[in-house]
């Protein structure tokens, strides 16, 4: 050490020995990387709908970051709401997310209120299934106004994605429930009509040119996903032919102004129940045979998939005044009849019988007779 030169200060030595082991335990080294680079990604894919109970909203959680990373977990959506007060020609105004500060802003969307804080895992009363949130605002809603809304997705670290992209949505007031629903069930068909709804939701006279959609599920707790029709009704009646005998049927129907308009709420519940009401072919070719002391009858087989049997009637009486000789339907086509006396004349016809939860009987074959000598 040279004259007049000063010792190193202790603060100065440990620095300098310290700063090895710091470089030592960063690993590998790189450039850093830009915070907003780690932010969860913005949903792309935000569309709303007016419905019977406000607005309702969809998307798709993200997957990634917005530097193409994997995203691990989304830990819940918040949703913002503006009420846009100029024209419909006008454009929307952007969102901007601020993060807050000590002098700034509180956090949130200048200009959009937070009208929905949807919690991954419990997101009731939003619902997520594979990875689509489905959220309904109705909260302060007025028929006539128009609403932008955007959501923002928040990772497990509480690090918020870009705004979404923006959906206006204009409240144009949907018809009230159709009324006087009434359910008719037949064999494996269910016939529905309805009354025409007079107004609006906010009282105003429903306009010409109404359409409907049928939903129909098999339970009265379940929420059907789509309606039945394929297109839109224009007449206050369908006749649904895609169910099954001796299954209930739940129905309602919603009314729209207009293949475009809003849906309006679901009409009150009608319930049927079909079942099988078409009896089996007429059994052919009845004959009978004596053989011995009894009468032996044969006939052609009934084609019928849900045959059951048949049964067989006697008479000494032609044409009338029959009784039936089998308690249930018989499989077979032949029977035996040992309980005859000799010089009497026995006059017979054979039903054909389904299974059918109501057995439908059909029309007896041609009469034949037998006498014993």
């Amino acid at each position: 050490m040279t004259p007049g030169a000063r010792r190193p200060g202790r603060r100065a030595l440990a620095a300098a020995l310290l700063l090895p082991l710091a470089l030592a335990a960063c690993g590998k080294r790189g450039p850093p990387v830009a915070p907003e680079r780690r932010l969860p990604a913005a949903v792309q894919d935000l569309r709303g709908t007016v419905v019977a109970d406000g607005v309702q909203l969809a998307w798709t959680l993200p997957r990634i970051r917005t530097d193409r990373s994997a995203l691990k977990e989304i830990r819940r959506t918040e949703v913002y709401r503006r009420l846009e007060d100029g024209p419909a020609t006008q454009p929307t105004r952007p969102a901007i997310l601020t993060f807050g500060g000590l002098f700034g802003p509180p956090p949130g969307i200048p200009g959009f209120d937070r009208v929905a804080d949807i919690a991954v895992a419990e997101p009731a009363p939003a619902r997520i299934q594979n990875n689509q949130v489905t959220y309904t605002d109705a909260q302060g809603l007025v028929f006539g106004r128009r609403y932008t809304y955007v959501v923002v997705a928040v990772d497990e670290q509480g690090r918020p994605s870009p705004p979404s992209n923006r959906v206006v949505v204009a409240l144009a007031p949907p018809p009230v429930a159709p009324g006087g629903l009434t359910a008719q069930a037949g064999d494996r068909q269910v016939r529905l009509s309805w009354q025409a709804p007079a107004t609006l939701a906010d009282g105003s006279p429903a306009p010409e040119g109404l359409v409907y959609d049928v939903y129909r599920t098999t339970s009265p707790a379940t929420a059907p996903a789509r309606p039945l029709n394929p297109e839109p009704l224009t007449v206050t009646e369908y006749v649904d032919l895609g169910v099954q005998n001796d299954v209930s049927y739940f129905y309602t129907v919603r009314a729209r102004a207009g293949a475009g308009g809003p849906e309006g709420r679901p009409s009150e519940v009608a319930t049927a129940t079909p079942e099988d009401t078409t009896p089996p072919a007429q059994p052919r070719g009845l004959v009978a045979v004596l053989a011995g002391q009894t009468v032996r009858l044969a006939w052609q087989a009934v084609g019928d998939a849900d045959l059951a049997g048949y049964h067989v009637y006697r008479s000494t009486t032609p044409g009338r005044d029959y009784a039936r000789l089998t308690p249930t339907p018989q499989p077979g086509t032949t029977y035996v009849d040992a309980d005859v006396r000799p010089g009497q004349t026995y006059y017979y016809v054979v039903s054909a019988v389904d299974r059918a939860r109501r057995a439908n009987e059909s029309v007896p074959s041609a009469e034949v007779s037998a006498t014993l000598p």
